[in-house]
């Protein structure tokens, strides 16, 4: 059981690490204030989905939840 606990432990390592530097690449929500004049019914605004940060955030949400488990199964005494 204490291999497993390393490998889950390296493998919760690389997830935050992972996880730090998404979120670092996201734009602020600043960034956004150009709804207040329309601007967010621009091609980019509609598609942000599709667009890299829309990827950005799906990922985010993956590995918040990856990170969320596996720090959960570590706490467990097993």
């Amino acid at each position: 059981m204490a291999v497993l606990r390393t490998i889950l432990t390296v493998i919760l390592i690389l997830v935050s690490i992972a996880f730090t530097i998404v979120v670092l690449m996201q734009e602020g929500k600043s960034a956004g204030l150009g709804a207040i004049s329309g601007a967010a019914e621009t091609y980019w605004g509609k598609n942000k989905g599709r667009s890299m940060e829309g990827a950005l955030v799906r990922i985010t949400t993956v590995l918040g939840v990856v990170f969320m488990i596996l720090a959960v199964v570590l706490n467990i005494n097993f």
